[in-house]
């Protein structure tokens, strides 16, 4: 472990920029659920236990049209969850590293949580590649519209998972709205602002030479991280308390959590420019 956390320093002080990739497991230290299995989410959400609804079940479009209540109570209660926790001091680190560097940063991630915003990052430095739960769309596809989700506090009878107040609604329909984030089987979700955000990404990615990508939290279920980054042509440091393995002799694994791993670095990093 110490001395793969040598060699991460030495790619970091190698590189002009930082490409950080970030899936769920970014948020476990900051007291965030992955769902990791089944039983995983279960656990977070005992009243879908109960019911015996699954994750890839109330994460779906049909639970709105099906039971809006229900799912609008599974999506409110992430919310409130995402706006009232705070991201964990490994946040910081990485925005530390990266105004150190000459290209900063950019973060592509999978999660919907809205947490590198609220850590400082530039919003337009961040593609978020299944959306984000801070907006909404309407469910019936009146128009191509996205909007913020600001002004929508949800209450939420937690016990059975169902939204007590009134659910968002489309401001030129009056149908009902649902987060805009990409579900299962889902293919009605409006993608223009992550198309945005991508376009970003890519032309950031042109213009720097010599990033280092930091993989944090992003599992091998639903890949999509692991593959953005296997695309490049970049030295990969990747953090993953269960599946850190890597292939290429240049890349290096860190076998613990986001927090401690970049703690660690950070450590490291002080202690050689001391």
């Amino acid at each position: 472990m110490d001395e793969n956390i040598v060699r991460a320093a030495r790619l970091i002080e190698k590189a002009d920029s930082l490409l950080i990739t970030a899936g769920a497991g970014m948020g476990v230290d900051s007291g965030l659920p992955d769902f990791r299995g089944q039983k995983g989410f279960w656990r977070a959400y005992p009243a879908l236990s109960k019911a015996r609804i699954r994750f890839e079940n109330i994460a779906s479009p049909l639970s709105f049209d099906e039971d809006p209540k229900l799912a609008w109570g599974f999506y409110g209660h992430r919310l409130k969850l995402y706006r009232a926790t705070q991201p964990h001091d490994g946040f910081r680190v990485l925005l530390d590293l990266s105004s150190q560097m000459p290209g900063g940063a950019f973060v592509f991630t999978s999660n919907v949580d809205g947490h590198f915003q609220k850590a400082g990052f530039q919003d337009d430095r961040i593609c978020e590649a299944h959306g984000s739960i801070h907006y909404l769309q309407c469910m019936s596809g009146c128009a191509d519209d996205i909007w913020t989700a600001q002004d929508f506090e949800p209450v939420v009878d937690e016990e059975r998972s169902h939204l007590l107040n009134v659910p968002p609604h489309c401001s030129r329909c009056g149908g009902l709205a649902r987060p805009n984030i990409l579900m299962f089987s889902d293919w009605g979700w409006l993608d223009s602002r992550e198309r945005a955000q991508r376009r970003a990404l890519c032309d950031w990615l042109a213009r720097v030479e010599s990033p280092v990508i930091m993989e944090i939290g992003a599992g091998t279920a639903i890949p999509t991280v692991r593959m953005f980054g296997h695309a490049l042509n970049a030295p990969l440091i990747r953090i993953n308390p269960r599946e850190a393995q890597t292939m290429r002799p240049c890349d290096i694994a860190l076998s613990v959590g986001a927090k401690e791993a970049l703690l660690g670095i950070e450590a490291e990093l002080r202690q050689r420019r001391a």
